[in-house]
Order: C-alpha cells, then structure tokens, then sequence
C-alpha cells in the first residue's frame, strides 16, 4: 500500500509518501509544493491543487491522508491555510481515492509515542521509523512523512472513523 500524507500550507504544503510493506515502512519521496508570495490567491490556490494532482499522478497512492487544521490566534492564515487543504482535499477528491484526517495531537501519538512531542521530537521518530540517514527538511516535507506514518499505523475498523466524509 502506497499512503501520501499531507501536511496543508498556504505558502507551503508539505507531502510524505511512504510505502507500507510486510517488513515495514519505506520512504518513497517526500518534500513540499510552495507558492509564491507574489502570486494572487487563486493562482496560489490552483498551484497547491495541480501540485496535488500532480503527486497523485506520479505515485499512484490509494489513500491520502491530511492533517486537520487547528489554529488558536491568527484569522487570515486560518483561512488561507483553510483554502489551501481544502483544494488539496478536492484534487485528491477527483481522484477517486479514499481520503482521511488525523488531528495534530494523534499524528503526534502515533509517530513519538507523546501527543505533546514538539518539532525535533516528531522528525528523530519520522527519520528513526523510515531509516532515514538525515532528518528530513523541510519541517513540512517531516510532518507530511508523519501524517502519512501515522495513517499506516491506523488499521481496520478504526481507520474508517478518520475518514474524510
């Protein structure tokens, strides 16, 4: 099973694609799609979309996985943010494949062990869980691997309940 994990940005979006074998996880790539400051809303929008899509055509995942959105302060990132995952969530729609959502905290869990784990905490479990040599850079190329690392921990019964519905 091929699992794409995505980290949701406005400015940058980050993706994790792993493959889940009988021996365990494999990295496949991971990085992020970035938009530019100096492109208008929609041109941001449809960058994030056809980035998306593009992802999906290359490595052929049967399930995407996204990480939900959980903002305390800032109103306008929330929903450019917002509007970013949501064109990520509508180009992996169109694909047919099957979507879900984990919450910050539970990716967290599922990849450290500690809902609270910070950053560097996340990444030396991401590196440590794929063997990776280095840890992965971006930050969101990291969180996108972990999302992805945490669906594939999420089986049967249960995994539907975080379907995106």
């Amino acid at each position: 099973m091929i699992v794409l994990g995505i980290d949701p940005g406005y400015a940058i979006l980050g993706y994790g694609v792993i493959e889940v074998l009988s021996t365990g996880l494999s990295v496949v790539d991971y990085g992020i799609i970035e938009t530019s400051a100096h492109s208008s809303f929609p041109q941001r929008l449809e960058r994030l979309y056809s980035g998306t899509a593009l992802l999906i055509e290359k490595y052929r995942p049967s399930q995407v996985a996204f990480e939900e959105l959980f903002f305390r302060r800032n109103v306008t990132t929330a929903i450019q943010v917002g509007a970013g995952r949501g064109v990520a969530i509508l180009s992996a729609q169109q694909s047919g494949l099957p979507l879900y959502e984990y919450t910050p905290m539970q990716i967290k869990l599922a990849v450290t062990g500690n809902g609270h784990a910070d950053k560097h905490q996340v990444q030396h479990m991401v590196r440590a869980l794929l063997r990776l040599n280095d840890f992965p850079r971006p930050d969101d190329a990291a969180d996108g691997l972990a999302v992805a690392i945490c669906h594939s921990h999420t089986t049967g019964p249960v995994r539907e309940e975080y379907r995106i519905k």
